[in-house]
């Protein structure tokens, strides 16, 4: 999160803004039909996102980059414009498919780019499975979306939360750390990241002594963090993002743990939050699919467009956002903007090399990204890259039988 955002955001300025990026609008509406006959329809996309609460600056983020890509193409996709249509997510699982109803039903969208949320993830995938409109997950990275509940037309860009805490295992391992606890959200996302960061230091040889849990939102950390100061591990190990990532490494901090016991988590504990945070992270070592420092080509021309048009730094949701208009960019342009060839855009997007900032990746017979993961360090206000973590590691996909 950037200090020169505001957290209660004004979503009509935002819809503005966005409508400008987009290079959309009303005068397409406007002109006489005679003048608009013979072209193509604009293809509706449907962003379900947060907009308000703890991940509004994650959803912000994304629409941005999300927008920068089509941008990038003239403010189209396929030779298409594009007509954007709206709705905040709420961050609320039981609200998910009444939500991602109102994009499909109402709004008649040829595609979701959606969501943030690994609870609402699950509550869109049912009504998009029914309706077989191309959805595109720019993060939540729930297992089952690519797992159990995988489709034809399910595709994600970011990660699945397996993914993310997995190669952590090898990191603590290399340093000799032999014990961990665990502290997250319960929710599908922290439960997740959880068994796929157990999964990988079993299998070092480490041994994870306590999992520790509290209840989403929330972000009361103090009684966990006293317990965590009585068990004594080697290493602490966690999963936070957004508002609750800024608020657990300052209470961390205060609780006199930084410093005595180590603390790692999946990238999203740092991403977007360093400048709120002051000297609270300092140190701190994460595992994820991006970074700072990269130094390619394609990252530093992505930051620079980036910063240009929104006057912020990038982060990886920005990233995961445009890597979501880069595959559909692909998928349409192998059928020329025709959204109702189905199969040709999921085709062509199963075969797809994205060259993204991220680096270079390609995506599993489930949908879901083959990717590096990167070791990050915090320095400063940067998650400077430190190596490798795990070369292109890919879910397992497990239960997916689409």
């Amino acid at each position: 999160m950037h200090k020169n955002q505001k957290a209660s955001y004004d979503r009509r300025e935002f819809l503005r803004g966005s409508a400008a990026i987009a290079g959309t609008t009303v005068a397409g509406v406007l002109l006489p039909t005679g003048q608009v006959f013979g072209q193509q329809a604009k293809l509706k996309v449907g962003l379900m996102l947060p907009y308000t609460g703890t991940y509004t600056q994650l959803g912000i983020a994304i629409t941005n980059g999300f927008k920068l890509a089509v941008e990038e193409r003239g403010g189209k996709l396929g030779g298409r414009e594009i007509e954007y249509f709206t709705v905040d997510d709420e961050s609320n699982p039981a609200k998910a498919p009444e939500n991602v109803s109102k994009l499909v039903q109402r709004d008649k969208v040829d595609v979701v780019i959606g969501t943030v949320h690994s609870g609402v993830v699950m509550g869109m995938a049912k009504v998009l499975k029914e309706s077989g409109t191309i959805w595109i997950n720019p993060n939540g990275g729930a297992g089952a979306m690519t797992g159990a509940a995988c489709a034809p037309n399910f595709f994600r860009t970011s990660f699945s939360n397996w993914q993310s805490t997995h190669a952590l295992g090898k990191v603590l391992k290399a340093k000799g750390i032999k014990t961990a606890v665990f502290i997250t959200h319960k929710y599908a996302a922290g439960e997740e990241m959880m068994e796929g960061f157990k999964e990988g230091f079993e299998k070092e040889g480490g041994k994870l002594v306590k999992e520790l849990y509290l209840p989403f939102p929330q972000v009361e950390f103090q009684a966990l963090l006293t317990e965590i100061a009585s068990i004594k591990p080697e290493a602490v190990v966690c999963f936070f993002a957004g508002g609750a990532a800024i608020k657990f490494l300052k209470d961390y901090q205060a609780a006199g743990l930084k410093g005595k016991i180590p603390l790692f988590g999946s990238g999203f504990l740092t991403d977007g939050v360093l400048d709120a945070v002051g000297d609270a992270a300092e140190g701190v070592e994460t595992t994820l699919h991006y970074a700072d420092g990269l130094d390619t080509k394609k990252d530093k021309a992505f930051r620079l467009a980036y910063a240009k048009t929104f006057k912020l730094q990038p982060d990886v949701y920005a990233v995961q956002g445009y890597d979501a208009g880069q595959l559909l960019a692909a998928g349409l342009d192998a059928v020329k903007g025709n959204i109702g060839d189905k199969a040709g855009v999921i085709k062509a997007m199963e075969a797809a090399k994205i060259d993204s900032p991220r680096g270079p990746w390609t995506l599993s017979k489930s949908h879901n990204p083959v990717q590096d993961m990167y070791l990050r360090k915090v320095v400063g206000k940067e998650n400077k890259v430190q190596g490798v973590a795990w070369k292109a590691l890919a879910d397992p996909a497990r239960g997916c039988k689409a």
